[in-house]
């Protein structure tokens, strides 16, 4: 078979572990045969046999592993004696590089992988006083990993660490009814809405949101895109590679003749599989595909680099140059260093190659990589937990995938403290920025792809509304005087900034958020603001933020109800789901065994009275 893969290097793995496994019992019986049966017990007697049988089990299994193997290579060098000439010249040769033996990763009988994954714990925001600071900077983000993640989470029976969720990832999954932008402004629109807080009494919640302009795919251009696609042993499970391979199969089918696909497959090493495809080349596309194998360590970032030189091969002026890396997360050979990958991704965006991260699996997931790789390469990380989610992100959103609108993206917002005693950001933690990088076109921010939608909340408390959870000052202005130079018509100034995609200098945006947008309670507020307010509390409740004191399960199961709207896809209805999912694993966590079982002196299990002699 002239198809670069790991079925050749697994069959022999698999040879030599048969090989010596008999080995290993022949040696066994040998060493057995000079002890007398009757000097052996009943019970080794029956260890024996047990083992005898568990060892023809393991035997039987990897023959039919071996058989399957088999099968597949001869259906793959039929398939491909059937494909033009044309068509096999995309497919790379073999390449030497690509020579790792595959790992087992839950591969053997009974393995169990070890729980590795990665989530970081950014340290959440605290409430700011207005007077004091009264500027709050921060760069946009249309991730939604965090929000996938915990969704398998809750589907398998488990919640999150304590302040693993990155709660802007989990907003910014929802779509919302923000206004499209003018043909002639900016790149996109923006929204703010303010009405009562759901967590605490006498505070405020303010919504800023963003709409990108929408983008068909008729009209997105030109696309070149290197699929760089984890094949390492920790890819094996159907949720990893398998998964991968149907979604990039659904992704192609929306490829036009003038698009280009490259593939790179990584392991031990890399190799490139497919060199500048035509992207309606279904057969050959699909065949590329079918082929990959997981075995292997991964080396990662020798693939990374690998998938820039194809990605700089094929450069389309004017076009989509994206690199899409397909992963667990688990670099473990070669660069593993995650400053000299970001710096590697940095360098390739500034020549126009953008960098999309789709994680796969768990065991042995890297969250905080894939989030950290994506926001350096101007494009989304997404986390891939079912086929519907990989249809979402790359069928129904592509062109916000692919396609970047606005660049560097800033808010700043800044509040006036003879209204706003104190505020508090709800997440964007890690995209916080200082107060000077607002103005500075060379600090990284974020980027708005087609039809995103970015949505912020506040939290905030009137000067007037008591309860503050820090001391007035001795000292400063006094609102009362008359002498302020604050309007008394504004809570707050909102100041955006961006960069067209091919531009290096940034244009400005301001609006100003008037008192009177408020409205009188929470019901009143819109459908969309109250479904926000509902994610950034399911996020806050699992972070087990001390911010909220009037709020739990109770409350947010209502809130998300009454703010279901228009749910053409059943992504709130999933997320009314979960909501519950969450309620009762909380509450099971909080029963301690020791509270909910008090045995005493009686024995465990209780003894059955009417077996008693």
């Amino acid at each position: 078979m002239r198809y670069p893969s790991s079925v050749f290097r697994h069959k022999a793995h698999l040879s030599f572990v048969i090989s010596g496994l008999t080995l290993a019992i022949l040696l066994g019986l040998s060493g057995c045969s000079d002890k007398a049966a009757e000097q052996q017990t009943p019970a080794e007697l029956a260890a024996q046999a047990k083992l005898a049988a568990e060892q023809q089990a393991e035997r039987q299994a990897y023959r039919q592993k071996e058989a399957a193997i088999a099968m597949h290579e001869q259906a793959s060098s039929a398939k491909l004696r059937t494909m033009s000439a044309e068509s096999r010249a995309y497919i790379a040769q073999p390449t030497a590089s690509i020579s790792a033996a595959p790992a087992f990763n839950g591969d053997w009988p009974g393995a169990v992988p070890p729980e590795r994954n990665r989530f970081e714990k950014p340290v959440p925001n605290g409430i700011m006083i207005a007077g004091e600071i009264p500027v709050s900077t921060f760069a946009i983000d249309v991730d939604t990993g965090s929000y996938t993640t915990l969704r398998r989470m809750l589907k398998e029976g488990r919640l999150p660490q304590k302040d693993t969720l990155r709660v802007e990832e989990m907003l910014n999954y929802f779509s919302y009814d923000y206004p499209q932008p003018g043909k002639n402004d900016a790149p996109f629109s923006v929204t703010t809405e303010l009405a009562p807080s759901p967590y605490n009494d006498d505070m405020m919640l303010l919504r800023i949101g963003l709409k990108g302009y929408e983008q068909s795919k008729a009209e997105l251009g030109t696309s070149n895109l290197v699929f760089l696609l984890d094949v390492s042993g920790s890819m094996a499970s159907p949720d990893k590679l398998p998964l991968l391979q149907t979604a990039l199969k659904m992704l192609t089918q929306q490829l036009d003749a003038q698009d280009k696909v490259s593939i790179v497959v990584y392991a031990g090493a890399a190799g490139v599989v497919l060199d500048g495809a035509a992207g309606n080349d279904t057969q050959t596309l699909n065949y590329a595909l079918e082929q990959l194998s997981a075995g292997g360590s991964t080396n990662g970032a020798q693939g990374i680099q690998l998938a820039y030189q194809l990605a700089q091969k094929h450069f389309v002026e004017g076009g989509i140059n994206r690199v899409i890396l397909a992963t667990d997360g688990d670099f473990n050979v070669g660069t593993t260093n995650l400053d000299e990958l970001i710096d590697l991704v940095s360098s390739q965006k500034q020549q126009g190659i953008g960098l999309t991260t789709l994680g796969f699996g768990m065991g042995d997931y890297n969250d905080h990589l894939m989030e950290q790789l994506a926001d350096k390469g101007n494009g989304q990380y997404a986390y891939i937990d079912s086929i519907n989610e990989a249809r979402k992100v790359l069928v129904e959103q592509l062109s916000a995938t692919l396609l970047t609108i606005a660049k560097e993206v800033k808010v700043q917002v800044e509040f006036n403290p003879a209204l706003v005693a104190e505020y508090r950001l709800i997440g964007y933690e890690n995209r916080a920025l200082a107060r000077e990088d607002f103005n500075n076109d060379k600090v990284d921010a974020g980027e708005i792809g087609a039809g995103h939608t970015v949505t912020a909340l506040y939290e905030l408390r009137y000067v007037d509304a008591g309860n503050l959870a820090n001391d007035k000052l001795r000292y400063g202005y006094n609102p009362k005087t008359g002498h302020e130079k604050y309007s008394r018509d504004e809570i707050a100034f909102l100041k955006l900034r961006y960069q067209l995609p091919d531009a290096t200098q940034s244009q400005l945006l301001s609006y100003p958020i008037r008192a009177d947008l408020r409205v009188k309670s929470l019901a009143q507020a819109s459908d969309d603001f109250r479904f926000a307010a509902a994610v950034a509390g399911l996020g806050q409740l699992l972070n087990q933020s001390h911010y909220l004191h009037q709020f739990d399960y109770n409350k947010l199961s209502a809130l998300t109800r009454s703010a279901l709207g228009e749910d053409t896809c059943g992504y709130r209805h999933e997320f009314m789901q979960l909501v519950d999912t969450a309620a009762m694993l909380a509450q099971t966590q909080r029963a301690p065994i020791k509270k909910s079982f008090d045995a005493g002196d009686k024995p465990f299990p209780p003894e059955d009275k009417l077996h008693q002699q």
